[in-house]
């Protein structure tokens, strides 16, 4: 087979999206609040997109820093077109790891919206390369914050990027095996590492992930996420351009409008995170909750609450196990009447293998916690997981090590093969010579009635090592005091996971990815006078 019919047998997204348009004219492809994109549509304002980032001469990397909108998508599409690589950038991101994030992509150009040039202007002093910013929503007026910025950047209404299409081929020239995105990690821990995802990364996850959430070409997959995480894109996306049915991406995540957005657009397969079914379920019971088209919610962490939810929504709730590195490789089987083992996230897909190891890398029986690794079942499905951390040869060398991906998580495994998450390796504490998982000890406090969220995390103690606090927020219309948490906590975890410190929070602090930022906790935290205990 020559290299030219290699390339077309085996499709990149943009050639992917070029195919949906010719058989899949009229169907909807992507709709976001602002408008509604068929695959012809959509293939139209791609190919517009791409003439732009040809005339304009960006290249290599495109990153973009743009809220959730369908020109951010676009954009994806249009950039690996042309043979460029995608890099959506945090918009939570500020100063130096903002600055970390762009540098990291090597390019004098920025594709940005003018409600987030100002957090640009403030790193201005940490960025290495950035000459041009092509600005969405200039309306023909610099804003005056860059003026002062002191960095002579030429600024460029984002027009200059959208324009006729030029009339090049329909192929992309990049090759399936090529990167199409990168997508940062949530920089809660350190700087943020950016995934190298391949087109057939993007493909091969948007197949499994149909697959094991048994969606079709008549399902409506919703996220209301943003469009740099993985949820948004591989996870929503990615399945809607494989069955050529339809993708919902919504600017944020809101409660109050989570079941209008769904029975208006149809949904049927939505996914969650964090703290967001939990949001959804305190609300007041109607009587109309069960009358919405939705049939599945996945995702992590399941709640305690799943049977009472599935009943008043008429749906089913499924978990799974994964990340931006891995993808989806562990997931709830949707065939088997019995539901899975309380706690478990799954059984490993096929397409993988996955252990249990200790900190020398050695695998561990069933039943003992230790830290989660991943590898390709074969050969044919490396493509499944990342190509690397972008520009990271060291830290790839030692996420790698042994053949095997570590994850930085803690689990453990059944004799069935279920995994149990256990948390980071990273979130644990270490007080009194004791390792705790921060997981536990939260899953604990929030299986209290009172309780809406919890977040567990390891303070300086004046007896080295560690204390625990904890940071709590209290259901609307409740009250709760710390001694009564204590009091929860004794006899329902080891006396030494008992926490040192409590404080009640409206909202914890979360990243844009909804992940609560215990770094910002431990900011935060000031060390009473006296212990809780």
């Amino acid at each position: 087979m020559t290299d030219v019919a290699r390339r077309s047998a085996v499709p990149t997204i943009a050639t992917l999206l070029a195919e949906r348009a010719r058989t899949h004219a009229d169907r909807l492809f992507v709709r976001f609040r602002e408008a509604d994109f068929t695959y012809g549509d959509f293939d139209r304002r791609v190919r517009s997109l791409a003439a732009g980032i040809r005339a304009q001469g960006i290249g290599g990397v495109v990153p973009t820093l743009l809220p959730n909108c369908a020109d951010a998508v676009a954009l994806w599409f249009a950039a690996n077109r042309t043979g460029a690589v995608w890099a959506p950038i945090n918009t939570g991101f500020r100063g130096v790891g903002l600055a970390h994030a762009v540098n990291l992509t090597g390019s004098r150009d920025l594709i940005v919206d003018r409600s987030l040039v100002d957090p640009l202007v403030a790193a201005a002093a940490h960025l290495d390369y950035l000459e041009r910013l092509f600005v969405r929503g200039l309306d023909g007026e610099i804003p005056r914050t860059l003026a002062r910025s002191g960095r002579p950047f030429t600024v460029l209404p984002f027009e200059a990027v959208a324009c006729a299409d030029d009339g090049a081929p329909s192929h992309s020239p990049s090759s399936p095996a090529d990167p199409s995105l990168l997508i940062y990690t949530s920089g809660t821990t350190g700087a943020s590492k950016a995934c190298e995802l391949s087109h057939r990364y993007v493909l091969g996850q948007g197949a499994l992930l149909a697959r094991v959430t048994r969606m079709d070409a008549d399902d409506v997959v919703f996220c209301p996420y943003p469009v740099f995480h993985w949820d948004a894109t591989i996870g929503t996306v990615g399945p809607a351009l494989h069955l050529g049915t339809t993708a919902v991406i919504t600017e944020r995540f809101s409660v109050s409008r989570f079941w209008e957005d769904v029975r208006n657009y149809g949904v049927t397969v939505f996914d969650f995170m964090g703290a967001t079914l939990t949001f959804i379920y305190n609300q007041d019971p109607r009587e109309d909750d069960e009358d919405n088209p939705a049939r599945l919610g996945w995702g992590v962490p399941m709640p305690a609450f799943q049977a009472d939810f599935e009943r008043r929504f008429d749906l089913r709730l499924a978990e799974g196990y994964g990340s931006t590195e891995l993808g989806v490789i562990v997931f709830h089987d949707l065939d088997e009447r019995r539901p899975p083992p309380a706690g478990s996230c799954g059984r490993c897909v096929p397409e993988f293998r996955l252990r249990i190891v200790d900190d020398r890398g050695r695998p561990l029986p069933p039943g003992k916690v230790g830290e989660i690794v991943a590898r390709p079942a074969a050969a044919q499905d490396r493509h499944l997981m990342m190509t690397g951390y972008y520009q990271m040869p060291e830290v790839n060398r030692e996420a790698f090590r042994g053949g095997w991906f570590h994850t930085g998580d803690l689990g453990r495994l059944d004799r069935a093969g279920n995994l149990y998450f256990e948390g980071r390796k990273k979130d644990a504490i270490r007080r009194r010579g004791e390792n705790i998982s921060a997981f536990e000890i939260e899953q604990v406090i929030e299986s209290h009635p009172a309780v809406v969220e919890a977040a567990a995390y390891g303070v300086p103690s004046e007896f080295t090592e560690e204390d625990v606090a904890l940071a709590v927020v209290i259901r609307d219309g409740c009250e709760l005091r710390a001694d009564e948490i204590l009091e929860y906590c004794r006899g329902r975890m080891g006396r030494y996971m008992v926490p040192d410190h409590v404080r009640f929070l409206d909202a914890l602090p979360k990243t844009p990815t909804e992940k609560v930022s215990k770094r910002v906790l431990r900011e935060w935290h000031v060390p009473p006078a006296g212990s809780n205990r």
